[in-house]
């Protein structure tokens, strides 16, 4: 499966937040929206980093409550592995192990067109499970 069939399934969306931005309203915005992360862009087009929960947790230990007035730009992960959405889900999946990212942007001619949340990578793949099994019962049942 590609990582597009994910998009059309969970969408497009993608918050993202500018390099200016404070940690205090990043955070802010993490927990209004319920997501782990943002995608730091200054145009919301273009990649520059990626802020989240992870590196906020760092942060806090490093700076403490000073940590909320930095802005993300200070903290973002700056070298982020991006995915297009034509690569499959097993290589976005190894690429996540291998990186230790949680969070993929999706790129598509240079400009930002999705994430891919590690939960979406285990959803999708749980999914594909289920319905092999209900393959192979069927398959199993047919040759009784």
């Amino acid at each position: 499966m590609k990582v597009e069939a994910i998009l059309r399934i969970k969408g497009r969306t993608v918050e993202t937040t500018p390099p200016g931005t404070t940690v205090a309203s990043a955070i802010g915005a993490l927990t209004s929206l319920g997501i782990g992360a943002l995608v730091v862009s200054s145009d919301g087009h273009r990649v520059e980093g990626v802020i989240s929960e992870r590196e906020i947790v760092r942060g806090l230990s490093r700076y403490g409550s000073r940590l909320l007035e930095m802005p993300v730009e200070r903290l973002m992960a700056q070298r982020v592995p991006v995915c297009a959405p034509q690569d499959t889900v097993k290589d976005v999946m190894r690429q996540m192990t291998l990186t230790r990212h949680r969070h993929i942007p999706v790129v598509d001619d240079e400009r930002l067109v999705g994430i891919v949340s590690i939960g979406d990578m285990v959803k999708n793949r749980l999914e594909e499970l289920e319905h092999e099994v209900i393959l192979l019962r069927e398959a199993y049942i047919a040759r009784r």
